[in-house]
């Protein structure tokens, strides 16, 4: 049994990128490869290889983001229980305290 499946594309010759893409199939593409069906092959996978790239760059982008702001949030906790101590207190600051307000604001920002 033969493992080939043909599918038929239909190019609106009124619109102007299916034009395009007729010209590139019928021109450089044949001229680059060696059928229509492997230029054709090549270019669904070059695109579609280029979207995956993209959306995962993107999650990468965000997962850095979504870190640089939960240092941020950190450190400002850090800071900000230090300040709210009296001046002698500062230097023995407990961190229990921290840790608590930690918890809350990593669970807080979890629940985003």
């Amino acid at each position: 049994m033969s493992r080939t499946f043909t599918t038929t594309v239909r190019f609106n010759l009124d619109r102007e990128a299916d034009r395009r893409a007729l010209q590139y199939l019928q021109g450089i593409g044949r001229q680059v490869y060696r059928t229509g069906n492997q230029a054709v092959i090549a270019a669904l996978n070059d695109h579609f290889k280029r979207l995956e790239n993209k959306a995962n760059n993107t999650q990468e982008k965000e997962d850095a983001f979504l870190e640089k702001v939960l240092e941020a949030i950190s450190e400002g906790l850090r800071h900000s229980n230090v300040a709210d101590q009296p001046k002698e207190a500062q230097e023995s600051v407990p961190e229990s305290g921290a840790d608590e307000d930690m918890d809350e604001a990593m669970s807080f920002i979890d629940g985003l």
